[in-house]
């Protein structure tokens, strides 16, 4: 089982990071319809485990985060018993998994905290918590415009499009990657989620460096986003880009070039006027 759950995982590579986190935690779960003989056993296979479903997408800090939690959360409960340890793990995912859609949610409201009516809005790639700021601001009220920019090569900000376009008082506008200086100077706000915070810089789709180095230079303010769970220290966690396939690039085999397609860029913080997180605004 947790086999098939990392190739899940290894294909959710445009998932937002919470939904892959919250899977990969509750397949751990799955531990408890195996046998061990002894504690020590089933320690040793929850780490086992744990480190394959990091591996299956160690770019998401938040999945690489929650699973080291849930392993040291075990081994600190020191069980005397295998259904202890399974207790114990199960009580660990639970926490996490509650933690991580809880802390989503409330970055969500605190983002729309800092949107009103009337204001025009640039958001890239597909993020769950812009999203919900962007719909919890028009529930009460707010007027919004959001441009949208595609985020090729996958083309997620189509999906942002579709989604925003079915909220009542949001008027989306999908331009292409490229355009997203055009439309700077109506911008009151560029809003990004992201896959993690680094000490001082912010892995987000790529994309997401040129259109923070253009609104700084327009002066419009960027603000990235999530759970604090995706503000890790270099130490605990190194950033692994993800280059995928050229074919989602160009269709026919390329001849005599080749072909780059990497799936996150690194933004430095100085770009950014604020990160967002359930516990707080951090300004820059």
């Amino acid at each position: 089982m947790i086999d098939e759950t990392a190739e899940e995982i290894r294909e959710m590579r445009t998932h937002s990071s919470s939904v892959v986190a919250v899977k990969a935690a509750r397949a751990l779960s799955g531990l408890r319809d195996q046998s061990f003989p002894t504690v020590e056993e089933y320690v040793r296979a929850l780490e086992r485990n744990s480190a394959a479903l990091r591996r299956a997408n160690p770019s998401h800090a938040t999945l690489v985060t929650t699973q080291r939690e849930i392993v040291e959360a075990v081994e600190a409960a020191e069980p005397g018993t295998v259904e202890e340890a399974m207790a114990a793990t199960a009580a660990a995912v639970e926490d996490v998994v509650e933690r991580v859609e809880t802390a989503k949610h409330q970055a969500a409201a605190r983002l729309a905290e800092r949107l009103s009516d009337g204001m025009t809005l640039l958001t890239h790639d597909y993020s769950t918590t812009v999203l919900e700021a962007v719909e919890t601001a028009a529930e009460r009220g707010d007027y919004l415009e959001v441009y949208v920019t595609e985020a090729r090569p996958r083309y997620l900000g189509r999906k942002t499009a579709r989604t925003l376009a079915a909220i009542d008082r949001v008027d989306a506008t999908l331009v292409v990657d490229g355009a997203a200086g055009h439309y700077m100077a109506e911008v009151d706000e560029v809003l990004v989620g992201m896959d993690c915070v680094v000490d001082d810089v912010l892995y987000n789709r790529v994309g997401t460096y040129p259109i923070a180095a253009v609104a700084n230079d327009a002066g419009v303010s960027v603000v990235a986003a999530g759970s604090s769970a995706k503000l890790v220290e270099a130490g605990g966690f190194r950033f692994e880009n993800d280059f995928r396939s050229s074919t989602e690039v160009i269709l026919e085999p390329p001849e005599g070039f080749g072909v780059g397609n990497p799936a996150y860029d690194a933004t430095p913080v100085r770009l950014l006027e604020a990160i967002v997180t359930d516990e707080g605004v951090e300004k820059y």
